[in-house]
């Protein structure tokens, strides 16, 4: 998935693969609680919702579904390096008639974040990274968000990595994500790994709790 030549039919059922991986890995009912909190706290203001390297847009489409649901008020705008990942996403918006949902091209480690969002948030990305990329980011996301940073990622571990080759053969034929998604555990951090990173990135007093199935969510508030 992080290579740039991947052939767009292969990229593409990859993200169709992962978008059933999220649906059953309840990836945004781990984020939910935290969107909703923020959002009863700062009503009637509307929450403006930044979800970074948001892939095909699962999570934002999800979260912005499930807002309109609880009668919240939320925009969510999901940004990614991959002009291929946000066609799809764009398009996955439209076919389930989102609302305030936008999606647009951007390289998170490399331009500015955009501001005036109250929570910044990314799934799933992480692990893609070293601990130096991730202090970076973590910093950025800190800046720029006016409430709450959150991020969902994999936990890395022998179940973890289990469930990540059976899920993945059973949820999708790509084998991109057939091969993707060990790799991704193994690359992943463990629970204590990321609390030392938080600290050092700035985001003291950020919580980390484990989720099923193998997940954990970070979880900092600005004030």
């Amino acid at each position: 998935m992080d290579q740039p030549d991947l052939d767009p039919v292969e990229h593409r059922n990859a993200l169709r693969g992962l978008r059933r991986i999220n649906v059953v890995s309840r990836s945004a009912a781990i984020l939910w609680p935290e969107v909703a909190a923020v959002a009863r706290q700062i009503h009637p203001r509307t929450l403006r919702f930044l979800d970074l390297a948001c892939g095909g847009g699962d999570n934002a489409v999800a979260l912005a579904a499930r807002a309109q649901l609880a009668g919240l008020s939320i925009e969510v705008h999901g940004c990614d390096i991959s002009h291929l990942a946000i066609s799809v996403a764009r398009q996955g918006a439209e076919a389930t008639d989102a609302k305030n949902v936008q999606f647009s091209q951007l390289n998170v480690l490399e331009e500015p974040l955009p501001r005036g969002y109250h929570i910044v948030s990314c799934s799933l990305f992480l692990h893609h990274l070293d601990e130096s990329q991730v202090i970076h980011l973590l910093g950025k996301m800190a800046e720029a968000a006016t409430e709450a940073v959150l991020i969902n990622d994999l936990q890395r571990s022998w179940l973890g990595l289990g469930l990540a080759w059976i899920g993945c053969r059973l949820l999708t034929r790509s084998p991109v994500v057939h091969i993707d998604g060990p790799r991704s555990v193994a690359a992943a951090f463990a629970v204590s790994e990321i609390c030392s990173l938080a600290g050092r990135s700035g985001l003291d007093g950020a919580t980390v709790r484990q989720h099923w199935p193998q997940r954990w969510l970070l979880a900092w508030r600005k004030h």
